[in-house]
């Protein structure tokens, strides 16, 4: 793997790096928003959502198109909602492990029998 696509991944998880970002991300998977739509559904001020939709969009994630005085957000590349997709299947299978050793642990050592068998391979009564 070349430095430079090393250096590309590395920036663009970086660019994921936040939750508002993928908040944001998530809130783009179904149309465009305005600033203003992205601030009533993230509950954030003007500010701070306009900082992270700069980060996005310096990193290429986003685009913008204004129409008038509003300027609309949009996801660059639909594939980014499959990897989210995916690091959401991952993280439903660290729960369903994380569970699952929760449970051994509430149930306590499980006692371990072992049957006789013989020199022939039959179990001994």
């Amino acid at each position: 793997m070349t430095d430079a696509l090393q250096n590309f991944k590395a920036e663009f998880f970086k660019a994921l790096a936040h939750p508002a970002r993928i908040k944001i991300i998530e809130n783009l998977r179904d149309a465009e928003k305005s600033v203003t739509e992205l601030q009533a559904l993230l509950g954030m001020d003007q500010s701070g959502v306009s900082q992270q939709l700069g980060i996005l969009r310096a990193k290429g994630l986003i685009v913008a198109r204004k129409n008038g005085t509003s300027v609309f957000y949009s996801i660059k590349d639909p594939l980014l909602f499959e990897l989210l997709d995916k690091v959401r299947t991952i993280f439903n299978n660290h729960l369903i492990d994380t569970k699952d050793m929760l449970g051994q642990l509430e149930n306590g050592p499980q006692p371990v029998t072992f049957a006789a068998v013989s020199s022939f391979g039959r179990e001994l009564p």
